[in-house]
């Protein structure tokens, strides 16, 4: 069973093509603000455990959109940094999107990017509304 698998080149896609419930997404991205919203600790236990969860306004020259960075993530969102999401995620949060990397995915730091980040186009800011479609 030892196969050479060729690996494939990630297709990176832009902030404007995201869509609900949508999984598997690679793009490169600006961080424009960070904001820490829960810090956990409990340093009286046997191994200390932080929860850190931070809401960073990341974005490219097509818009802009929520990202919630987790624990370690959060030391790399810098305002400003240039970052690589590799198999970024859409959660729903409250009817809008929020762009996520779980523990099958990747961030990274990489040099600054070239564009200018198009921020009248939030796309956290459009609600969605699940309609279940009945078909007879």
């Amino acid at each position: 069973m030892a196969e050479n698998k060729t690996m494939r080149k990630p297709v990176f896609t832009k902030v404007d093509q995201l869509r609900p419930g949508t999984n598997g997404h690679n793009l490169v991205a600006n961080v424009v603000s960070s904001k820490m919203v829960l810090q956990k600790g409990r340093p009286d236990g046997p191994q200390v455990r932080h929860m850190r969860i931070a809401e960073c306004l990341i974005g490219d020259e097509t818009g802009t959109i929520v990202f919630t960075a987790r624990n370690e993530q959060v030391d790399l969102m810098k305002p400003g940094a240039t970052i690589i999401l590799r198999n970024a995620k859409i959660d729903m949060f409250k009817g809008s999107m929020r762009l996520a990397v779980d523990k099958w995915g990747r961030v990274e730091v990489t040099e600054p990017a070239s564009f200018i980040v198009k921020e009248d186009n939030n796309l956290s800011l459009v609600e969605y509304e699940l309609v279940n479609v009945v078909e007879e």
